[in-house]
């Protein structure tokens, strides 16, 4: 049974790097998933606070990685209009994923654009704040990229550190 836990352990580590870009799938906390799967083999002491504390921060970077475009488009001298346009292309992105991965860069800068324009700001004002969307999201895949990681190297090293108690048989 521990091996099975550990596979799909090492499962959702996989996806959940892939989900640091794709829009589809939450990636920090799929990964977080595989450390929870990891700490119910027998192998591992449970670690409550461990697991708590990486939840929180699983938690936390998915719904930055909401937030972080909106950031980006104020930043960049957007209105609350353009910040309105970036959450929308966001959701659109997300129930209609035509142009698939290049949506969730597409559609929040459209987003932005859209709602700047409609706010009377001109073209130079838009772009900018587009710009600013754009940016957003590329700090928030890099975030939710990060945390990945570090998750995937957690789980490597206490997997590693319990090795024996994981594979008896090659003891």
């Amino acid at each position: 049974m521990d091996i099975a836990l550990l596979i799909l352990g090492l499962l959702c580590m996989v996806l959940g790097i892939i989900g640091s870009f794709l829009p589809v799938l939450p990636g920090p906390p799929i990964s977080w998933l595989g450390l929870l799967f990891l700490f119910l083999t027998k192998a591992i002491p449970n670690d409550w606070v461990f697991l708590g504390i990486t939840l929180v921060i699983a938690i936390a970077v998915f719904i930055l990685d909401y937030i972080i475009p909106a950031m980006g488009t104020k930043k960049f001298g957007g209105s609350k209009a353009g910040m309105v346009g970036t959450t929308l292309g966001l959701i659109v992105a997300l129930i209609f994923p035509i142009l698939g991965v290049f949506g969730i860069v597409v559609w929040p800068f459209v987003g932005a654009l859209v709602g700047e324009l409609i706010n009377k700001a001109d073209q130079k004002t838009a772009l900018k704040a587009a710009f600013g969307s754009f940016l957003g999201f590329l700090t928030g895949t890099f975030l939710k990229f990060l945390v990945a990681i570090v998750f995937l190297g957690l789980f490597i090293t206490k997997a590693w550190d319990y090795k024996n108690e994981l594979f008896p048989f090659f003891s």
